[in-house]
């Protein structure tokens, strides 16, 4: 697959809703795609979507539609994807072969760059229990009036790291379920969004997971109201991908087609910071579209789970672990237990998972990228992030409850290298 230099869409959308469940297994073919691309303004969509930019050729249409006629499949969605140069079309077994046997017969057709189950991915949170109770602070360095049980907060050592930097000028991809933005402790911290599931009318209720990973990440500080996000001044873009999966329930679901769309939106939007709170099977497809971000210097941050292929096991993809995890070669700890954030319709709740740690590794990296005009890369990160004395060639806190990453530790270390720069 050919990775296209030039980025001309600002959002990629689907051709048409895709249900969060089917009656027919499903499969993503991706053909070759090599359209002539015509000059459009910034912001533009693909032709076949309104506008004037990365088209599907003719050739990718042909030969789409004669393999759905020599497998008996039946199209229900497609759409280009121009930082993998390929045409996706998600299509229904319509003739009731296995779906491995279609794929076998589909990887040795030459017509085919890519052929694949539609995979599902899950959010990875716990259901809630009592909440610890919290120390009270002698003189809280916000006027947030739930700071105080904010204990993960005070673990990483988050408001030191505010008298260095808050994520100003951070744009961050939040790849989950949609946000309510009318949060008033996420006034003015969403900058865009964008949503590639089925078209149906959701209520503020039904985006809980989203809503609170947004806050974690982002929530305003000193504005006299709720709690304080670890990077307050970052912005969200947020790509809604994936959709709860019941009443006040935080578990939300996924497949590789919504988040295909999704991860090529954050590529085409230049989104340098990505969360992806969620875990699941290796799929090809959205490995090559994270592979194609990493050349492009994007950074990755994934909830890291056992037996799980994507995210987390992509080389170059940052991972977290809740403190009191085993901690993987290369992951880094964040509390992921009794987290206070935020929740639809203006309230708050405790959250735990590893999602939670996920939201906060991705807060600390904008901390850091933002503290420096330099653009750290994945590795420089990772460095940076990786202060703890090693023995025997093993990390010393390696073991059965490794203490949270150290945002403080990693801003001195940034701001030596600085200093020895000059």
């Amino acid at each position: 697959m050919r990775t296209l230099a030039r980025v001309c869409a600002l959002w990629l959308a689907a051709l048409c809703a895709y249900p969060a469940y089917a009656t027919q297994p499903r499969i993503i073919v991706g053909f070759a795609n090599a359209p002539h691309i015509l000059p459009g303004p910034a912001g533009a969509t693909g032709s076949r979507y309104g506008g004037d930019g990365y088209r599907v050729a003719q050739s990718a249409h042909s030969q789409a539609r004669r393999v759905a006629a020599a497998y008996a499949l039946h199209e229900v969605a497609s759409w280009p994807i121009e930082a993998l140069g390929l045409h996706c079309v998600v299509y229904e077994i319509t003739n009731g072969r296995p779906v491995p046997e279609i794929l076998a017969s589909l990887s040795k057709d030459p017509r085919v760059v890519l052929a694949q189950p539609l995979q599902e991915f899950r959010t990875l949170t716990a259901p809630a229990t009592a909440a610890p109770v919290a120390a009270v602070a002698a003189a809280p360095p916000y006027n947030d009036p739930l700071y105080d049980l904010q204990t993960n907060l005070v673990a990483l050592g988050i408001a030191r790291a505010h008298q260095r930097t808050q994520g100003e000028g951070v744009g961050i991809a939040l790849i989950d379920t949609g946000v309510d933005g009318a949060h008033p402790d996420l006034r003015g911290r969403i900058a865009r969004t964008a949503s590639f599931i089925a078209t149906r009318t959701r209520r503020p209720s039904d985006l809980r997971h989203g809503t609170a990973m947004a806050g974690i990440i982002a929530a305003v500080a000193n504005n006299n109201i709720g709690i304080v996000g670890i990077a307050p001044l970052a912005r969200l873009d947020v790509f809604e991908a994936c959709w709860q999966l019941g009443p006040g329930d935080d578990a939300a679901a996924c497949n590789t087609f919504t988040l295909a769309q999704a991860l090529a939106g954050a590529l085409a939007a230049g989104t340098p910071l990505v969360n992806l709170s969620l875990a699941g099977p290796a799929d090809p497809l959205l490995t090559a579209l994270i592979t194609n971000g990493l050349k492009r210097g994007v950074i990755f941050v994934a909830a890291s789970a056992p037996q799980t292929g994507f995210p987390g096991a992509i080389p170059g993809v940052i991972r977290a672990v809740g403190t009191g995890e085993p901690l993987p070669e290369g992951a880094f700890a964040a509390p992921a237990v009794h987290v206070l954030t935020t929740r639809p319709n203006g309230q708050y709740d405790f959250e735990s998972g590893t999602s939670v740690a996920c939201a906060e590794l991705t807060g600390i990296i904008a901390l850091l990228m933002s503290a420096t005009p330099t653009r750290l890369t994945g590795s420089a990160i990772t460095t940076l992030l990786s202060t703890r004395e090693r023995i025997s060639g093993q990390a010393a806190d390696a073991g059965p409850d490794p203490p949270p990453v150290d945002v403080n530790a990693a801003l001195s270390r940034l701001d030596t290298g600085m200093r020895a720069a000059r």
